[in-house]
């Protein structure tokens, strides 16, 4: 009898062939003591996603229509299609960095049974532009350090809102959970956006814990022109306004405000930045300004939006806008 996986990969993909196959590449070469089982979820690609996968006989591909397609119910799909001890997610564009990438994404489940889920870390692509680049390291280098393992769980500390919200942040760009955990006990939500925030604050909030792995790193940050840009500020905002993330109106002098401090401080940056030469810096000082500009303006907008209002919701969606038709 074959043995049984001691995990499944479940990678979710729509028009995904930028970084597909060397995703795929580095998911079967990985150096771990089990089996790995690999799924991708396709919700109806149009590229050459589907060719890609073809590539590797051993990859299990479930297509269903585009449609059908929600964070979280599909990643609820992988966990019933999966049949390993524990399911770890990657999105289509999050390349793991090593061969020991998914070992260090499973190990903190060994330190304690009541660890229900685990996020690897995000580091972001040499192209990422500044504003981008440094929030994202930002937020990574706040859950804990890359030589050792972070747990957060709830206690008589964790009081307010804030610190709740804190303690919860989860991203399942590149995430593992226990696959019985998912299917028997607490599933994601479905719900439009932020379902990864959602998840990790159902679980704090039921008394199970979750982990910060920093060694187990990918390659991720969202390639996106400005407009994309600009409508993912605003699904990000809306999405959690929408899942009851209490997000205060934010005023035109606040706005102008952030503004103001985000190119100072992304500029400062952008002189230390070791990784630009001195021609990138010059052009991201000129050009990073219009990212900060657009970010404020179009977080304002998502704060006074209307949530019942689902024309105004769906126009400024990028979401909604790379729905197949």
């Amino acid at each position: 009898m074959a043995e049984k996986p001691l995990v499944t990969v479940a990678i979710l993909t729509y028009n995904g062939e930028t970084y597909l196959e060397q995703i795929l590449r580095e998911v079967s070469a990985q150096v771990i003591a089990g089996v790995i089982e690999v799924l991708v979820i396709d919700s109806g690609s149009t590229d050459s996603t589907l060719d890609i996968v073809g590539r590797f006989p051993h990859v299990i591909l479930h297509e269903i229509p585009n449609s059908e397609f929600g964070h979280g119910k599909t990643r609820n799909l992988a966990a019933s299609l999966g049949t390993g001890e524990f399911i770890a997610f990657l999105t289509h564009d999050a390349i793991p960095v090593s061969r020991e990438w998914l070992r260090e994404l499973l190990a903190p489940f060994a330190l304690d049974e009541s660890i229900v889920a685990v996020m690897g870390k995000q580091i972001p692509r040499r192209g990422c532009f500044p504003l981008l680049k440094y929030e994202i390291e930002g937020v990574f280098a706040g859950l804990g350090p890359d030589f050792g393992t972070s747990i957060f769980y709830k206690d008589q500390f964790v009081q307010s809102e804030g610190v709740l919200n804190a303690v919860s942040f989860y991203s399942d760009v590149n995430s593992a959970a226990r696959r019985d955990f998912l299917t028997r006990t607490l599933p994601y939500r479905d719900v439009r956006y932020a379902e990864d925030q959602l998840f990790g604050k159902d679980l704090i909030e039921a008394g199970f814990k979750k982990a910060y792995a920093g060694r187990a790193a990918v390659e991720h940050s969202n390639d996106l022109t400005l407009d994309e840009y600009r409508r993912r500020i605003f699904d990000e905002t809306v999405g959690l306004r929408q899942i009851g993330f209490r997000i205060p109106v934010l005023s035109g002098k606040d706005q102008r405000r952030l503004t103001v401090r985000g190119i100072v401080g992304d500029s400062l940056r952008i002189l230390r930045d070791g990784s630009f030469s001195w021609k990138r810096k010059l052009f991201w000082i000129a050009r990073n300004p219009i990212y900060q500009a657009v970010k404020w303006k179009s977080y304002r907008a998502s704060t006074l939006i209307d949530l019942n209002d689902v024309d105004a919701v769906k126009s400024g969606s990028l979401e909604h806008s790379r729905k197949s038709s």
